[in-house]
């Protein structure tokens, strides 16, 4: 099946070819599918229905919102908004819309199709809310008390309380504007119906094997250069690297560390590198035995050796993380210690806690690879050996993607592998979201409560100045590493293996993959 779909796939490769027109030589040339290989399929095409990264990588390319990142940073530039204006209490923003936009469904877009999307993200009474769908909501958007349109192309937003890192909140995938009529069409089933303004239009989706969408003629900032783009799925790092290079593929991601000198020695491949807004950790569910206790949480810190997993297991593509925060964001406190490998101080921890002799319990665990981690299930490995070292069995179970993270959700790990990168470039979409207790059956997967960090983190929210904030952020920073509700793994760069035909590709610091401007040179 897999080898019918290639052969199709470079047929379309040679017909896109012989039809392409030069554009302006300092722009780009039409044309070509592009293919790019992710280690897992979506979970869902809505961007109010999924926290997951394969999923946004296709959402960013489909949809658009009220603002956007400029190319390659987190700095915001108008998008569906034109301009905006900010009230000096910083509880209403009034937003401007680009006029003639419409969804790829043939409605327009306009201020009543913003306050539909919101409001049925955050209404329990629209009649299209559907209960614990979005994930995103409360922590993106719950911070809106009223949404209203003004005319036709005017929408004023009125806050709650000042909350600082809102404009950015807009351009995250996770607030992207869905077209109202699609989601009346499809109802429950949006989530795979994918319909909005951006710079692709959905085509179709073939579960666990690929996602097609193609090229939005009438796209408000310019048609993109590719007539079409596929998000395939191959799960091992090593075949999905073949493809790259038997040319079957454009660019991919989860590269094995042991394999970049292979693609730096390929004069056909390039790797994009850059440091990475992310990080890797291991929740440990701080209401269940044995990780109910902070001394036994501060053990497993100090059994593991996270020096050598990143040095050997990540080929030196990693950072250790010394709390939740990676160096390369504001705020970032680079006076924690952290917990440097001390199997000793681990095993004088267990005892004080009442486990001089260990435990046991199940770690669980994902096989595909995620930017965060290249080495998927391998990691559970090294950490379940390191453990064994004091006296502690893991013992690990491994799970289908889309019921690891729906049971993660649930609360139903011990202690499970997972990760994060950044959604805006601001503390808070990591600080927020991992341990504020709001966020418990969501994205805080610890179950982690602390009301002073509460406090903190609703303080530094309503503070425009950014040196206050950082004050405050370095607090919590202290307060976290000391609970250690995680065990603080690492920070991955952001690695790329692309063809060097494909032209004008850049990362992003939040690791979402964007084609509208990516052009295949012939």
């Amino acid at each position: 099946m897999r080898r019918l779909f290639i052969i199709l796939l470079v047929l379309t490769l040679i017909l896109g070819s012989a039809g392409t027109v030069l554009a302006d030589s300092h722009e780009g040339e039409y044309g070509g599918t592009l293919i790019y290989a992710q280690g897992a399929d979506a979970d869902a095409l809505d961007p109010h229905m999924t926290t997951l990264g394969n999923s946004a990588d296709i959402i960013v390319n489909v949809f658009d919102g009220l603002v956007r990142f400029k190319a390659g940073t987190t700095e915001i530039e108008p998008a569906l908004a034109t301009d905006w204006k900010i009230s000096d209490d910083g509880l209403e923003y009034v937003f401007q819309l680009r006029e003639g936009v419409k969804f790829h469904d043939g409605t327009p877009f306009n201020a009543e199709a913003v306050v539909f999307d919101i409001e049925r993200q955050l209404d329990s009474d629209h009649p299209y809310y559907l209960e614990g769908s979005y994930p995103y909501a409360g922590f993106s958007l719950g911070m809106i008390e009223e949404v209203t349109a003004v005319d036709e192309y005017t929408v004023k937003f009125i806050l709650e309380n000042p909350y600082a890192p809102f404009i950015k909140n807009l351009a995250m995938f996770a607030t992207m504007i869905v077209s109202p009529e699609a989601v009346k069409e499809y109802g429950e089933d949006i989530f795979k119906n994918p319909v909005g303004t951006g710079a692709f239009k959905f085509v179709e989706w073939v579960r666990d094997d690929h996602i097609t969408v193609e090229a939005n003629e009438d796209y408000w900032d310019g048609r993109p250069y590719l007539d079409e783009l596929i998000f395939t799925v191959i799960p091992n790092n090593q075949t999905r690297l073949l493809e790259l290079e038997d040319g079957n593929i454009h660019l991919m991601e989860g590269l094995n560390p042991t394999d970049i000198k292979r693609v730096r020695a390929n004069e056909e491949l390039e790797l994009l590198e850059a440091p990475g807004l992310n990080v890797g950790y291991i929740a440990l569910h701080n209401e269940k035995k044995p990780f109910d206790n902070k001394q036994v949480r501060k053990a497993m810190n100090y059994a593991i050796n996270k020096e050598e997993i990143a040095e050997y297991l990540m080929g030196g593509q990693a950072t250790v993380a010394k709390g939740p925060l990676p160096p390369t964001i504001w705020s970032y406190d680079d006076s924690l210690e952290g917990y440097p490998y001390d199997p000793d101080e681990a095993k004088r921890l267990l005892a004080e806690a009442g486990y001089e002799d260990g435990f046991e319990f199940t770690l669980r665990t994902y096989s595909a690879p995620r930017s965060y981690n290249p080495v998927g299930a391998r990691l559970a490995t090294a950490v379940q050996q390191y453990l064994s070292q004091v006296g502690i069995k893991a013992n690990i179970e491994q799970l289908e993607w889309g019921t690891y993270i729906e049971e993660g959700k649930a609360g139903k790990h011990t202690a499970a592998f997972f990760g994060w990168i950044a959604d805006n470039g601001d503390p808070d979409n990591f600080l927020n979201v991992f341990f504020n207790s709001a966020n418990r059956g969501s994205t805080n997967r610890a179950f982690y409560v602390n009301e002073k960090v509460d406090q903190l983190l609703e303080a530094a929210q309503q503070i425009t100045d950014e040196a206050k904030r950082e004050e405050i952020y370095q607090e919590v920073q202290q307060i976290i590493v000391d609970d250690a509700p995680f065990v603080f793994l690492n920070h991955m760069k952001m690695q790329i293996p692309i063809r060097k035909n494909v032209e004008n590709y850049v990362l992003y610091p939040t690791n979402n993959k964007y084609f509208h401007k990516v052009w295949l040179a012939q």
